[in-house]
């Protein structure tokens, strides 16, 4: 069987993939095709970290993440980054480092997370999609390390990339 496209959607798509096995023969994956995304650690000049307490349908509650969003196609990922902290956040940043990538879910998906941290931030101008609901929030590294240890920050992008400034 060839490999097929079982669906496609406005962000993703689902593809059954024929990947043959080292012994030989082969079996079937089904891959989650996703165009990757930036995940910011925005840092203020009081040391306090951007966190944003947004509802996410799909685990039906309101989840605790780092400003994040899509790569738009042919859109490098530090300028994904820069216009999400603006639209999310409602701040832009004057010095941005590289922190790395993630893969989030590499047995079945193949989106790549690049990361960043930001620092000296001003003010932006927020630009919510018509179905985000989110608050944005500014807390201290303190307040952060007791929420990750009392399991209420849960996003794993968001974990990451706190583990590269916060703990």
């Amino acid at each position: 069987m060839p490999n097929i496209v079982i669906h496609k959607g406005r962000l993703i798509e689902l593809h059954q993939e024929q990947v043959p096995l080292r012994k030989g023969g082969h079996t079937h994956f089904d891959i989650v095709k996703h165009p990757g995304g930036a995940v910011v650690l925005a840092i203020n000049e009081f040391d306090q970290i951007c966190l944003l307490r947004q509802w996410r349908h799909a685990v039906d509650a309101m989840v605790w993440e780092a400003p994040a969003g899509c790569l738009e196609p042919n859109e490098p990922p530090l300028n994904t980054a820069k216009r999400e902290l603006e639209e999310e956040a409602g701040i832009t940043a004057k010095q941005w480092r590289n922190l790395g990538t993630l893969v989030p879910s590499p047995g079945f998906s193949n989106e790549v997370l690049y990361l960043f941290e930001a620092k000296d931030l001003c003010v932006g101008t927020q630009n919510l999609d018509d179905a985000e609901q989110l608050e944005v929030h500014w807390l201290p590294r303190s307040k952060i390390k007791k929420m990750i240890k009392n399991n209420q920050i849960i996003d794993a992008k968001t974990l990451s990339i706190l583990a590269k400034s916060v703990l």
